[in-house]
């Protein structure tokens, strides 16, 4: 059965919300959702590596096989694209959390 997109909106954002308050297990969900197409993302190898980093940084260590996993679909370019996106989502979610 294929969800609407309005539902995939929904589930994508309310991931990225789980995200932001630090939940390892959102920034994984992400990493599938966007390596995967599941639950109507789009598939973008550069945002699932971005969000498999996030994730195997907090220690995840299914993070860490599946973007070792994806890089090997990737340029080097892409790579350094995905890390470049991670950081710049790690600094702005931690100016974030402390303007709070």
């Amino acid at each position: 059965m294929a969800i609407s997109q309005k539902s995939a909106d929904f589930l994508l954002r309310s991931r990225l919300a789980d995200a932001e308050r630090g939940n390892i297990d959102a920034l994984y969900d992400l990493g599938v959702s966007y390596s995967t197409g599941r639950g109507g993302a789009p598939v973008d190898l550069v945002e699932a590596h971005k969000w498999f980093n996030l994730a195997a940084l907090s220690g995840d260590t299914r993070a860490q096989a599946c973007r070792a996993e994806i890089s090997f679909d990737m340029t080097a370019r892409e790579i350094a694209e995905a890390q470049r996106q991670a950081r710049a989502w790690l600094s702005s979610t931690v100016l974030h959390r402390n303007a709070a």
